[in-house]
């Protein structure tokens, strides 16, 4: 009898072993650093591919099992691998359109700015209206906005524009103010400002609304424009490490761009669009749509109810503390909100609405109950500054806050002044958010910001600028784990878009998209982490990007 039983086993065993050599090989196996699955249980050894779903997480043994004469090894040389991160707003045609033009990010100084776009006049010599973007105040010695005056004294002549960091505010020479037809005497528009100087004259600066004043004279993007900007910035975002965007404010005609781009050739990101509101018309008509092999997704709609901090345009209840006499600026009236709001219920589309005051974001907050969003998994984009009695009312909608971490390691130099000491108990928090049971996907705002991921993740859970600086009040108590703040990027920024049994960890069957970074973000001193670089992204199981 004990040796019938052990044949019996014997059989068994073979036949295991048979069934197992008879598996087919994956496509792509990566070990030789820490997986870290975002899942049950938290690490592995490595993981394998087939096609574009993941079919083995666990110890190099098994992986190399599953290793065939056509099998890719990658060996992440101790890099770290994680599920693909995901930017959960971003503006993905303004980050090549960054890559191509003026731009004047990270300048320390008005003068400096201001040199740069001289020394853009003199080697480019472009003729027409001349647009750059990308200045920020912040820290600057003058203490101040960009002013006409400061480009009129090397542009007198040729209409010189340059966008604010955040987009929410513009500066103009007065050549280009003269040719926008814009002075003393010109109304500034609903949800817009211009600002005047004691001469009561324009200093340039306009802000949100307003900046339509000058839009005549840019030059509209041509087609092959707006195709040269996404694909730089494909190849900016996949060299970054991330796997996925969520893009904000898109244009329609970009979305059928992005189709024609993904079916040419295949888009090397995946992504998710928000329909800028004003465009929506045919998404509200034909429905939610995505690309065969479900890369492109247009599944949203985005509207703006306030403007931005920095520019003092975010609405806030009480007035700017350093502003007395301006409390922001509504920039969609709640009736219009209201009515494509209703429009995208019906349509069975995702509402992604732009809130950074107080005020804006309790707008908001209350036109969605108005029209019932329970469960619709609606999003507050940056939802920067919010009433700490109006955190527990996005848990109770199920609304999702969209933030983005870098916001507040750049804001903390300003924002302070802003808004004072009080109200900084609801700015950019992020855990106090997560303890309320609100669920927060994480983004960048790129172009606004660099749109690093790791410089989001050290934003996250350090909430100090890349010196190591936190103001003394600046709250760091609602920093995050390493453990939530992984999961803004992957498992929340999954759910935020409808795909979490597809996307946001590493479990066998679920899309391959992975990210692997230099710095092991779990156990890396703080400062080290943005000091990184992605090594690795693989999107749909095809290696999209991978460091020399």
């Amino acid at each position: 009898m004990r040796l019938m039983l052990l044949a019996a086993a014997a059989v068994v065993a073979l036949s295991s072993a048979s069934a197992s050599s008879a598996q087919p090989a994956a496509d792509l196996v990566i070990w030789g650093g820490p997986v870290y699955t975002g899942a049950a249980p938290a690490r592995a050894e490595a993981l394998a591919v087939s096609g574009n779903r993941i079919v083995f997480v666990g110890d190099r043994a098994g992986a190399q099992a599953k290793v065939g004469p056509q099998t890719q090894i990658v060996d992440l040389k101790g890099a770290a691998l994680f599920p693909g991160f995901t930017d959960a707003h971003a503006h993905l045609r303004g980050i090549g359109e960054r890559e191509l033009s003026l731009n004047l990010e990270g300048s320390k100084s008005a003068a400096e700015a201001v040199g740069r776009v001289k020394a853009y006049l003199s080697q480019r010599k472009p003729t027409g209206p001349v647009w750059g973007r990308g200045w920020i105040e912040t820290g600057w010695p003058e203490g101040r906005f960009l002013e006409r005056g400061d480009l009129d004294a090397i542009a007198p002549d040729q209409p010189v524009l340059l966008v604010r960091a955040d987009g929410h505010a513009l500066v103009a020479n007065s050549a280009a103010l003269k040719a926008a037809g814009i002075d003393e005497t010109t109304p500034a528009p609903a949800g817009g400002d211009i600002l005047k100087g004691k001469d009561g004259k324009p200093t340039g600066l306009l802000v949100d609304n307003a900046m339509s004043l000058v839009g005549k004279l840019r030059r509209a993007p041509t087609e092959a424009d707006r195709r040269e900007a996404f694909d730089a910035a494909f190849k900016v975002e996949t060299a970054y490490g991330w796997t996925g965007v969520h893009a904000m404010s898109v244009d329609w005609a970009d979305v059928l761009l992005l189709e024609e781009m993904n079916a040419a050739g295949g888009s090397p990101l995946r992504v998710y669009n928000a329909v800028d509101g004003e465009e929506a018309g045919p998404l509200f008509s034909g429905g939610p749509r995505t690309t065969k092999d479900r890369l492109i997704v247009t599944q949203a709609i985005k509207l703006y109810q306030d403007g931005a901090l920095g520019s003092r345009g975010a609405a806030l209840f009480d007035p700017y503390a350093d502003a007395p006499g301006t409390t922001g600026l509504v920039l969609t009236p709640p009736a219009a909100m209201r009515a494509a709001m209703e429009k995208a219920k019906a349509a069975g589309i995702q509402v992604a609405s732009h809130a950074i005051g107080d005020r804006g974001n309790a707008n908001v907050l209350d036109l969605y109950k108005s029209v019932g969003v329970k469960d619709l998994r609606w999003r507050i984009e940056h939802a920067q500054v919010v009433r700490p009695s109006d955190i527990p009312r996005f848990a109770d909608m199920g609304v999702i806050a969209s933030m983005q971490p870098s916001h507040a390691i750049g804001d903390l130099h300003f924002a302070p002044a802003r808004l004072g000491g009080p109200r900084l108990d609801g700015a950019y928090a992020w855990d106090g958010m997560r303890k309320a049971g609100v669920l927060v996907a994480g983004g960048s705002d790129a172009p606004v910001e660099r749109g690093a991921p790791l410089v989001e993740f050290y934003a996250a859970v350090a909430r100090k600028d890349l010196s190591g600086f936190s103001g003394p009040d600046w709250r760091p108590e609602q920093a995050l784990s390493r453990e939530e703040a992984l999961k803004l990027f992957t498992s929340a920024a999954a759910y935020a878009r409808f795909a979490e049994t597809e996307l946001g960890t590493l479990e066998v069957g679920k899309l391959a998209d992975l990210s692997a970074f230099s710095v092991d973000l779990m156990t890396a001193p703080e400062a080290e982490i943005p000091k990184g670089r992605a090594v690795l992204t693989v999107v749909d199981g095809k290696v999209v990007y991978r460091a020399p």
